[in-house]
């Protein structure tokens, strides 16, 4: 018989369509899945508050998903190399596998823990879960990596389509003893002040939780996702980007939900596959973020385009603050910010929103805004986050270009007309009529009074006037291109 594999769980949570726990398994004898904590081998981005709090319950139910099958998962504190071979040693494994990160410092650290452990005499292997693609599958003709994405979304297209996910296992083998294992309150990954109370109402970690978002996606939003997706004020998106995040479903479980939901219109309506292509490329807009972070590991601290290392940013903590806590005064900006603070999320369209705000009328360092979603956000994902705020600043790949300046009052008439998303996370706001709600500095003085408004006390008039803060960022975008070498 076959000695015992550890399994290493980290950012792939969950039973079903597990290529490292299937290999285990198939291997034949007892399996022992481990999770290490040791935020230090995260290099400059160990987890945020909001992400850790999503992890402390995403543990606690791949625990309960594991018992249920008869096994366990083994907490241990301590870098990856030394505790996986101690672990090995307690318990006569022969053989380690895990499902592969994609982060510079998870590569860098995987490629150390795996020539350790073979110099050990250990069987390790590691598996693709995370992507449907692999970053060094996907490449130009000339061989080189994709910095746009439709070129690199038509070549995933025409790649090996993505396999069909593998069920989760019936029961799992366990050890004759078990090892020990440290308390999961012990990690100390819930905050010592409860803050998490809106995010623990809008949100269920754990693979169950994202089984039944995928189902109500699938059932009921995917349909008219083309056309809601942008929309704010309607639930219209997946809003499974945390459990991708944290690997508690698997892009090919997604995908195939998706396509199948595509394949049982005959023939498909016309707008039924527009919003299932749709969401197939945001997937694969996803892909193309780890693509990037794969292939340009310095991106989530400098910019894709050197030149932008030379781009004139204001020093001005106090905007950042105003901006950081929902006060800017433009309410669409203010609604995203505090979704984000009470709920760990914050809708796609509003994120470009307060991103070109911060970036653009208040010339802050796209960083600064990567910083603090890090923090905040529960599907905070060094690729994705990389992405989206350099494409913001101008400054990545496939960027939108730096003179695209959104319009916070346009935006906000635009994606949220009738003010139902700003009225919930800005509620001071809520009597004031459609009219003036994404511009209430204008609105008369008796309006306001009229809506118990006191623009002194009760919201803030804006940081910035919007038409000036566009011209000093065209400016400082010409200043930019006037430089030698830019």
């Amino acid at each position: 018989m076959s000695g015992s594999t550890l399994v290493w769980f980290r950012h792939d949570f969950r039973l079903a369509d597990n290529p490292a726990l299937a290999a285990a398994t198939a291997r034949g004898g007892p399996v022992v899945p481990v999770f290490l904590w040791e935020p230090a081998e995260e290099g400059d981005w160990p987890a945020g508050g909001a992400s850790k709090w999503w992890l402390h319950q995403s543990l606690e139910r791949l625990d309960a998903d594991l018992r249920a099958l008869g096994s366990r998962l083994i907490l241990r504190q301590g870098p990856a190399a030394e505790t996986l071979a101690a672990l090995a040693r307690e318990t006569g494994a022969e053989a380690v596998y895990w499902n592969r990160r994609y982060e510079p410092a998870s590569i860098e650290r995987d490629q150390g823990v795996k020539q350790s452990l073979r110099s050990e005499g250990l069987d390790c292997r590691s598996f693709s879960a995370a992507l449907l693609w692999e970053p060094w599958t996907i490449r130009t003709q000339s061989g080189g990596p994709y910095k746009v994405f439709s070129p690199f979304w038509r070549a995933c297209q025409a790649a090996e389509p993505p396999g069909e996910p593998e069920p989760a296992p019936t029961s799992l083998p366990s050890p004759a003893i078990w090892p020990c294992s440290v308390q999961l309150a012990a990690l100390g990954l819930e905050p010592a002040i409860d803050w998490a109370a809106g995010i623990r109402e809008a949100w269920r970690p754990g693979e169950a939780g994202a089984a039944e978002r995928l189902s109500r996606f699938v059932e009921e939003i995917v349909d008219d996702y083309a056309e809601s997706r942008d929309r704010p004020d309607r639930d219209g998106t997946s809003r499974l980007s945390p459990h991708l995040h944290f690997g508690e479903i698997s892009p090919r479980t997604i995908w195939r939900a998706v396509r199948e939901r595509l394949d049982r219109q005959e023939p498909p309506r016309g707008a039924v596959a527009k919003s299932a292509q749709k969401y197939l490329a945001e997937l694969a807009w996803r892909e193309f973020g780890h693509h990037l972070l794969y292939h340009f590991p310095h991106t989530p601290l400098e910019p894709l385009r050197p030149e932008f290392a030379r781009f004139p940013w204001a020093d001005d903590p106090e905007n950042l603050r105003r901006w950081q806590k929902g006060r800017t005064g433009y309410p669409i900006v203010d609604a995203g910010m505090r979704e984000l603070w009470a709920t760990g999320w914050m809708h796609n369209r509003v994120r470009m929103i307060v991103a070109s705000f911060l970036v653009k009328d208040l010339l802050l360092p796209w960083q600064e805004g990567a910083r603090w979603f890090w923090d905040t956000l529960v599907d905070a994902d060094l690729a994705n986050n990389t992405l989206g705020w350099q494409w913001a600043g101008g400054c990545g790949a496939d960027a939108a270009p730096y003179f695209r300046i959104f319009n916070p009052i346009l935006q906000g008439e635009r994606f949220d007309p009738r003010g139902v998303y700003v009225r919930r996370w800005v509620p001071e706001l809520a009597a004031v009529p459609d009219r003036w709600l994404h511009k209430p500095w204008e609105a008369p003085m008796k309006v306001l009074r009229g809506c118990g408004v006191n623009p002194a006390t009760d919201y803030p008039l804006p940081s910035v006037n919007h038409s000036e803060a566009r011209q000093r960022a065209l400016e400082a975008w010409d200043e930019l291109k006037s430089q030698p070498d830019a």
